[in-house]
């Protein structure tokens, strides 16, 4: 007998609900973006985030219910994103989820938004079993952790300062590119040449796998406004693709040296900035230099999605890990975090 699992997630700027089934078959992935309403401030304003997904929480509910022609009488179990992200955020996704536990007597799973991230790679790729190596990167987080089990996960390194993905959007803003900046440098690269500057590499050692990106974008930084005080004429393409070149370095060589050092052979990525064309060729090119299996999400499930919520969630119940109605928003919390209370089943 299948297993319907609702779930939804709201931890920044997309408010979404989604019905898996059996927990790798998606029946439905309503995504309901903000990416124009926060453009024109340049970046995710929380409080505005939070008034959306107030208005949008229960229009997606009901249409990813819809799409996946079932009711909440068929629904086992609902997962909903409880941390990391915007605490406003996430507690309209929280109390949405909590209620209609209350309401229906269905039990209620909270999940960690970055271990959804990893498991948005089990959705794209059916044949995903652990133990793998996952390079996480995103807006807000950039961590090697390798998934031992479906319930086990060590974190061998992350970010000191900022983050891939805000690093990425930083750079963009400052030189023109509205928000999201990321896929506009990822664009422009391509056009550029990589070696036309040299930009730093932090914590390169050997057996480092924390990272850091703060001198990176203090460099590119010093560089464009050096230019515009000396009315040199930059070249956007190369500072894009030089820059883009410098912090994708540093991801693959750091996720070669974890995979070597810890035995993994199966390589994933994870998150938003997991949709980087120039990472992903990077990495696919030094999986295939070193033999390892590589696996990437779709680019709708490498952003922020509730399928991939649904997804650990699904493993999180058959592992009887179930939150009571104590659950509550957490903005800052590690991978492995226990969000559940193994009496409820």
């Amino acid at each position: 007998m299948s297993v319907y699992t609702l779930a939804l997630e709201s931890s920044c700027d997309e408010t979404s609900a989604a019905v898996l089934q059996d927990g790798r078959t998606i029946l439905s992935n309503v995504i309901s973006s903000q990416i124009p309403i926060h453009r024109k401030f340049g970046g995710v304003v929380p409080e505005v985030a939070s008034r959306h997904h107030i208005e949008q929480v229960i229009p997606v509910i009901d249409q990813a219910l819809a799409d996946a022609h079932v009711t909440l009488q068929d629904i086992d179990h609902i997962g909903v994103t409880y941390g990391p992200g915007l605490v406003g955020a996430l507690l309209v996704g929280v109390a949405a989820a909590k209620g209609l536990s209350f309401a229906t007597d269905i039990p209620l799973i909270g999940v960690n938004h970055m271990e959804g991230h990893i498991f948005a790679n089990f959705l794209a790729n059916p044949e995903l079993e652990p133990p793998f190596l996952s390079l996480v990167v995103s807006g807000g987080h950039t961590m090697l952790v390798v998934v031992k089990d479906y319930e086990t996960f060590e974190i061998l390194g992350q970010t000191r300062d900022d983050a891939a993905g805000e690093a990425f959007d930083k750079i963009a803003r400052v030189m023109g590119f509205p928000y999201p900046g990321g896929p506009h440098i990822d664009n422009i690269a391509m056009e550029g040449n990589p070696e036309a500057i040299e930009f730093p590499k932090a914590l390169s050692e050997p057996g480092n796998f924390e990272f850091s990106f703060s001198g990176l974008k203090s460099a590119v930084l010093n560089y464009l406004n050096s230019a515009a005080q000396k009315n040199i004429e930059i070249n956007k393409a190369d500072v894009a693709a030089s820059f883009q070149k410098a912090l994708v370095d540093v991801l693959v060589e750091k996720t070669e040296d974890a995979a070597k050092r810890t035995g993994q052979m199966k390589i994933t990525i994870a998150g938003g900035v997991s949709a980087n064309k120039g990472l992903q060729k990077a990495i696919k090119e030094m999986c295939e230099r070193n033999g390892f299996m590589y696996y990437e999400p779709h680019k709708i499930l490498s952003t922020d999605n509730a399928a991939m919520i649904g997804c650990r969630a699904y493993y999180m119940a058959q592992a009887g890990k179930f939150s009571d109605l104590s659950l509550n928003a957490k903005p800052s919390v590690d991978i492995g975090t226990v969000s559940w209370v193994e009496s409820i089943k």
